[in-house]
C-alpha cells in the first residue's frame, strides 16, 4: 500500500514536470506525413493549379499515381518531389516540407513562388538534390542552406535575392558538389562546379563575429537551464519504473497465492515465458543471376526511389532508380501460396533460363509476408503499348515487324517447354500484350514467367485478363498455347483485348464462318502479307481451339510460323529479281480461303 501511495506521488511529479510539453503537444500535435504533405502542396499552391485538394479523408500520397512525387520501394515514404513549370504561385512552407523525414530530392524550378526561402529550410536534414530556381523568390539568401550536410545540389539561380550575401555563406557553399547560386548583384553571380569531397573528412571554416558568441551565450544559458531538469526528470521517470515493476511483481504474487490457496487440489499454474513477437531481424537477401559487377545491396533496392507503374490486389509494378543511376523494374508479389522453399526453387529454375526472347531475372527476394522480383528495365515498353500507340495513329506497325515479333515469343515459349522438361514444367500462366516487353531493337521479350502457378485461384489477380484465358483456366501448356493464340490474333487484326475486353476469338471465327475472312486482317496486314497472313491465321485459330486437347503443343506452333518466315523471306527475294508489281503476285481471297478452312494438321480438327 505505501509503495502503491508512493510510486502515485512519483506519477504526480512527473506529470507537473512535463504538463506544459504535453499541453502543447496536444494543442499543435505532430502531422502525419499525409498532412505535412497537403499542406505544403496547399502552401505552394495556392490556386490550386495541381487541383489536389485535401479535406482529411485522402490515402497516403504513396497509394495513388500522383505527378511528380516520387515514393520509396515500399510506398510508405515519399523521398522526391519534382514540380516544375507547374505554374506554382504560392509560399514555400518549411515546416510542414520537412516533415518528409524521407525526403531526398526537391525541384520546384520554373514556377511562380515568391517569398524568402525559409531559415526552417535546415529541418530537410536528408536532402541531397534542391533547386528552386526561375522563381520569385526574394530576401537574403539564407545561411539555413549551408546547414543541409547532406546536400550535393543547390541551385536557386534566376530569382530576386538580395544584392549582397554573407560572407559565410559564400564560405560554407563551396563544400556542396555543385551549386548554382545568383542574386541582383554581381558579386555572387556565379556557377561552379567543384571537386566532390566527403563532410566527414572536411569541415567547413569556423566563423567568428559578435552576432554568432552572442548566440552561443544564449544557448549556454538555456542549455545550463535544461540539463538539469532533464535530468532530474529522467531520475523520476527511473525511479517510477522500477517502482511500478516491482508493485507489478508483488500483485502478480499475490494473485499467485490466491489462486493456491483458493484451490489447493489443482497444480500449481505454469510459469511461462511470454517472448515479445518482433518483426523479422535479419532480412533475406538479395538472390542474383547476374554477374558480381552488375550486383547490389537490397537497401539500396529498398532505400531508391521507385516509380508506381500498376498495381493490382496481388502485386505491385515499380520502376526503380538507384544511386548509381541503373534503372530496374520490380515486381512486388503478395499473397502467394507457396513455401520459401519452393518458391526459391522455382525463381532459381526460372532465373537460369537463358534466351533472347525471354526477359531475363536478375535477382530476387522472399520473406513470408511478399517477395520482389527485379528485372532488367525495358524502355521500350510493352507490345501493348506498340499497337495501341499504332492505332492512335502515332506510330507505324509493319507487317515485318509483326511477323518477327510472333515468331519471338513463340521460340520463347518454346524454349521454355523444352528447357522445363529436363526439369519440371514451368508454365507462363498470365501470358498477354503487357507482358510482353520490347528491348531496344524491339524484339519480343516475354517477361513474368513461373510464378502464376502460386497466386490464390480464389483471387480476380489471376484471371484479370479473361480475354487471353483459356476455357478451362488452367495454368499450363495448353492455357499458355491459348493466350499465344489470342496474341497473334491481334497482331493479325489489330484489335486489343486487354483494354477493349473483346472475346477475339469468337469474334474471328464468326467472321471465318460468314466468309468474310479477308475483312479479319488489320489495312497494314492486308496491306503488305495478306499471302501469309492466312497460314498466320489458321495457326492462330488452332491455338484457341475450345478443347485444350485439339490445341497444338508449342514446338508445333513455332514449326508452322518457322515455315510462314520462310515463305515470305522467299517472297521478298523473289520481289527484288522481279519486274512484275507486288499486286499482281498476291492471291485473291477466294485462292486463299482454304487455307483457313481446310485441315491440315496432324492433331485433331479444331472446332471452330
Amino acid at each position: 500500500m505505501r509503495g502503491s501511495k508512493l510510486f502515485l506521488f512519483l506519477e504526480g511529479l512527473i506529470c507537473i514536470a512535463i504538463l506544459p510539453r504535453l499541453f502543447t503537444g496536444c494543442v499543435g500535435g505532430e502531422l502525419s506525413e499525409s498532412e505535412s504533405f497537403f499542406k505544403f502542396i496547399s502552401a505552394v499552391d495556392s490556386q490550386n493549379v495541381l487541383r489536389i485538394g485535401w479535406n482529411g479523408n485522402l490515402p497516403h500520397p504513396c497509394s495513388y499515381n500522383l505527378k511528380g512525387i516520387k515514393c520509396n520501394l515500399h510506398a510508405t515514404n515519399i523521398v522526391g518531389i519534382r514540380l516544375e513549370n507547374m505554374n506554382l504561385s504560392g509560399i514555400i512552407d518549411a515546416e510542414t516540407l520537412c516533415k518528409l523525414r524521407h525526403l531526398r530530392v526537391v525541384s520546384l524550378a520554373r514556377n511562380l513562388i515568391q517569398g524568402r526561402i525559409p531559415t526552417s529550410i535546415s529541418n530537410c536534414r536528408r536532402l541531397t538534390y534542391l533547386n528552386l530556381s526561375s522563381n520569385l523568390l526574394s530576401g537574403a539568401v539564407p545561411l539555413a542552406l549551408t546547414k543541409l550536410k547532406h546536400l550535393k545540389t543547390l541551385d536557386i539561380s534566376n530569382n530576386h535575392f538580395a544584392a549582397t550575401s554573407p560572407d559565410n555563406f559564400r564560405q560554407e557553399i563551396k563544400y556542396f558538389d555543385k551549386y548554382v547560386v545568383e542574386t541582383s548583384s554581381s558579386e555572387i553571380n556565379r556557377a561552379s562546379t567543384v571537386e566532390a569531397r566527403g563532410l566527414e573528412d572536411t569541415q567547413p571554416p569556423s566563423v567568428h563575429n559578435k552576432s554568432e558568441h552572442g548566440e552561443k551565450r544564449h544557448w549556454f544559458r538555456n542549455w545550463m537551464t535544461i540539463i538539469p531538469l532533464a535530468a532530474g526528470i529522467g531520475l523520476v521517470v527511473l525511479i517510477a519504473y522500477c517502482m511500478g515493476k516491482k508493485s507489478a511483481q508483488i500483485a502478480r504474487d499475490r494473485e499467485i497465492l490466491k489462486a493456491l490457496q483458493d484451490s489447493p487440489s489443482k497444480s500449481p499454474p505454469q510459469v511461462m515465458d511470454i517472448e515479445e513477437v518482433r518483426p523479422e531481424v535479419r532480412r533475406s537477401e538479395l538472390v542474383f543471376f547476374v554477374n558480381e559487377k552488375e550486383r547490389f545491396k537490397l537497401d539500396d533496392l529498398l532505400e531508391a526511389t521507385a516509380d508506381l507503374r500498376s498495381q493490382t490486389i496481388c502485386s505491385s509494378l515499380f520502376m526503380v532508380r538507384l544511386k548509381n543511376s541503373a534503372v530496374y523494374a520490380v515486381k512486388r508479389l503478395k499473397k502467394l501460396q507457396v513455401s520459401m522453399d519452393e518458391f526459391s526453387q522455382t525463381m532459381r529454375q526460372i532465373g537460369n533460363l537463358k534466351h533472347p526472347n525471354i526477359l531475363p531475372l536478375v535477382c530476387y527476394n522472399s520473406t513470408n509476408e511478399e517477395k520482389l522480383l527485379v528485372y532488367k528495365y525495358q524502355s521500350n515498353g510493352s507490345l501493348l503499348s506498340l499497337l495501341e500507340a499504332y492505332i492512335e495513329g502515332k506510330r507505324d506497325f509493319p507487317w515485318k515487324l509483326r511477323l518477327s515479333i510472333a515468331t519471338g515469343i513463340a521460340k520463347g515459349l518454346d524454349f521454355m517447354y523444352q528447357k522445363s522438361n529436363e526439369e519440371k514444367t514451368i508454365p507462363h500462366g498470365n501470358l498477354k500484350l503487357s507482358n510482353i516487353l520490347l528491348n531496344e531493337n524491339e524484339d519480343p521479350l516475354i517477361s513474368e514467367c513461373g510464378y502464376s502457378k502460386f497466386l490464390d485461384p480464389k483471387k480476380t489477380c489471376l484471371f484479370s485478363s479473361n480475354g487471353y484465358t483459356a476455357p478451362e483456366k488452367t495454368v499450363s501448356e495448353q492455357g499458355d498455347v491459348f493466350s499465344f493464340g489470342v496474341i497473334l490474333l491481334e497482331l493479325l487484326t489489330g484489335k486489343t483485348v486487354e483494354k477493349t475486353g473483346i472475346d477475339l476469338p469468337k469474334w474471328v471465327k464468326a467472321m471465318v464462318r460468314e466468309e468474310w475472312t479477308g475483312e479479319v486482317f488489320d489495312k497494314e496486314v492486308a496491306k503488305a502479307g495478306r499471302q501469309w497472313a492466312f497460314p498466320l491465321l489458321n495457326v492462330a485459330l488452332k491455338c484457341v481451339s475450345n478443347s485444350p486437347d485439339d490445341r497444338p503443343t508449342m514446338a508445333e506452333v513455332l514449326e508452322r510460323i518457322e515455315e510462314v518466315v520462310n515463305g515470305n523471306d522467299e517472297r521478298d527475294r523473289d520481289h527484288s529479281n522481279s519486274s512484275f508489281s507486288s499486286m499482281e503476285s498476291i492471291p485473291h481471297d477466294s485462292c486463299l480461303l482454304h487455307t483457313v478452312i481446310q485441315e491440315n494438321w496432324d492433331t485433331p480438327r479444331s472446332s471452330y
